[in-house]
Formats: C-alpha cells, structure tokens, sequence
C-alpha cells in the first residue's frame, strides 16, 4: 500500500512551477506593455509574451489533467489491496480464541503453538459452577416428587465423611427403565426406575463423575 501511495504524484508542486512561471511571463507582460506605450520598445515583444503565457497556459490545464488521471490510476490499485487488507483483518479477527461462556478446559484438542485447521475444536469447555447430578428413583418414590423440589445431596469426603450440598430436581424421565448396574439402590427390589437430574450449587468440591445420593 504504501509503495502505491508513493508513486502518488505531488500536484500542487508540480502545478505551482508552472504558476510561477506565468506570474514571470505576466509581470513581463506589464514592463513591455509600459515601454510601448512610451515607443521604448517593440510589439514584437509583446506578441512573444502574450504567445509565451497561452503556452503556459495550455501546459498548466494539460499538467493538472495528466496528475488528475495518474492520481486516479494510483489510487484505482489501491483498491484490490484494501480488499486485500479487509480480508486478512477478517482472518485474524476469526483466528482469535473467545470463549462464548466462562468455564474450565475439560479436554485439549490442541498444543500450543500448534497449527490448525477453520473449524476443528481446540478444548472442549464447560461450565463447572453447576453440575447435574442423575439419580434414579422407584415407582413409590415418583408421585412424591416435583419439578423445582430442593433435596439434599451427599458425596464422600473420605474417611466414611460425607459432604453435603443442596440441590433442586429440575427434570423428571417420563419412562421406566431397568436400574443400571452402576447405581446403587437401597431398594434392591427396585427393577424398574424413573431418572430424575438434580441441579447442584459447585463449590469447587464437585468432579465429573463423581457419584452422589440424593436424599429428599
């Protein structure tokens, strides 16, 4: 860009030659013009004078028309290279790394300084302020429970502790299914189950994974 730009010609420069030139020739112009009147000189003088302005005359319009056109030119090159420009800001502006939520990198897919590809995960992110923690309940338990109920939630500390934490029921499975063997029932008659997911406050204790009981 600035390349183009310095080819750039300086017009009024080259113009105000130009115009001292005729401000010269027509101060002349006025001596001659004073010495006929007085016989002390020669029309012929006057004629070259006058001939001499219309030269300058002429040479000035073309000058400032040809700088017109070469500075239009110029600046008709700049174009593609402002295009240019736009595009390479819009690249940088989308290669920058902005988190649409506050949270903590879960998994990278990426190292440092490592060059990548438009669209491929770099972490995977999440917000850990609020874990959900699915528990399952039997078919006595459902009719006593309801969306928004605050329970009680107990995970190990260790040492056969128990942390305890508060939690809201926020979604209830509408279907029965067999109790996966991962889960832990007091009821082990208990062969069909309802999920529910509780909503629980993290105060930094809580891991993904973790296991929990909710108690009502």
């Amino acid at each position: 860009m600035k390349a183009v730009l310095s080819k750039q010609p300086d017009i009024a420069a080259q113009l105000a030659i130009i115009e001292e030139q005729i401000k010269t020739a027509s101060t002349e112009k006025r001596r001659i013009e004073n010495l006929i009147k007085s016989n002390a000189a020669a029309t012929k003088i006057l004629d070259d004078i006058n001939a001499q302005l219309e030269l300058l005359d002429r040479q000035y319009q073309a000058t400032k028309s040809n700088l017109s056109i070469t500075k239009q030119g110029l600046q008709n090159e700049t174009y593609p290279l402002l295009a240019q420009i736009e595009q390479i800001e819009d690249q940088i502006n989308k290669s920058k790394i902005k988190n649409p939520v506050d949270g903590t990198v879960l998994t990278r897919y990426a190292k440092q300084n490592e060059i990548t590809t438009n669209a491929k995960a770099l972490y995977k992110i999440a917000d850990l302020s609020t874990m959900t923690l699915r528990a399952y309940i039997n078919g006595d338990q459902l009719g006593g429970i309801k969306l928004g109920q605050k329970v009680k939630v107990f995970v190990d500390k260790g040492n056969e502790e128990q942390k305890e934490m508060n939690g809201e029921i926020y979604w209830v499975s509408s279907k029965a299914e067999f109790t996966p063997k991962t889960i832990q029932s007091k009821d082990e008659r208990a062969n069909l189950v309802y999920a529910i997911k509780v909503r629980v406050n993290n105060d930094g204790y809580l891991k993904i994974g973790m296991y929990g009981e909710v108690r009502f």
